[in-house]
């Protein structure tokens, strides 16, 4: 393992003391975003939109505000775990098949990566020292979604979610099921940033019968148009934290 100031090669302006809500593109596409989620705009529309936002996002980016790059390499996104411990057996369940962003809460396929926790007793807590996990971004970006407002008789899937713009890449990253959110919509962030704790939000993920553990999905966008990106390569040889 390594420590975080390893990882980080800076680039761009700090986000030091700057209120999250400067970035009004990033606001502008959370609440696209929900509007997708929730089936409320026709598809070719929602297209429409967000490729409009992405656009609005990529410009303000390149005016100074562009977040700090890793050194190449991914973070693994949960602290003081690897692939070994948290997903050996992950790429099993990508599915990128049948998956459409624009379906929102309602979309088929499964273009993601499940990282467990040792958790037992389904109580969000790592069991090897009684305290949550925490979730670190893992690259460079800005916050352009959340959701921290999610209870238990919510059907939506991904709960407390996240989703980071990699302008660098143009990947937009989902870290979904957390317990908390540690950052906002807006925040620049570096890889290996702490953004969220592994929680069990979530219609499914809330069940007992659900291990507690990271939803992760990797789309790039291009064309205006996000796709599924199979990400078990970075993840296998992504840096790890402790």
């Amino acid at each position: 393992m390594v420590t975080l100031g390893a990882v980080l090669l800076f680039a761009g302006t700090a986000s030091a003391g700057e209120p999250a809500d400067a970035c009004q593109p990033c606001l502008a596409f959370d609440r696209l975003d929900k509007q997708i989620r929730d089936g409320r705009l026709p598809k070719a529309e929602a297209r429409r939109l967000f490729a409009a936002r992405i656009a609005d996002l990529d410009t303000y980016l390149a005016r100074g505000n562009a977040p700090a790059r890793s050194s190449g390499r991914w973070v693994f996104p949960l602290r003081g775990y690897s692939i070994a411990m948290a997903g050996a057996d992950a790429a099993k369940g990508y599915v990128a098949a049948g998956y459409d962003y624009f379906d929102g809460n309602r979309h088929g396929g499964h273009p993601s990566f499940d990282l467990f926790i040792v958790d037992r007793n389904r109580d969000s807590l790592d069991d090897r020292g009684g305290q949550p996990v925490t979730v670190v971004s893992m690259t460079g970006g800005i916050v352009v979604a959340a959701e921290p407002a999610w209870d238990e008789h919510s059907a939506l899937r991904g709960g407390k979610y996240l989703w980071i713009y990699d302008p660098v890449d143009h990947l937009l990253l989902y870290y979904a099921h957390n317990r908390d959110l540690l950052v906002k919509v807006g925040e620049r962030i570096e890889a290996g940033t702490p953004i969220a704790t592994v929680g069990r939000s979530g219609f499914n993920a809330a069940k007992q019968r659900s291990p507690t553990h990271l939803h992760l999905t990797v789309l790039r966008v291009g064309n205006g148009r996000p796709e599924p990106v199979d990400a078990w390569p970075w993840l296998a040889g992504a840096i790890v934290l402790d």
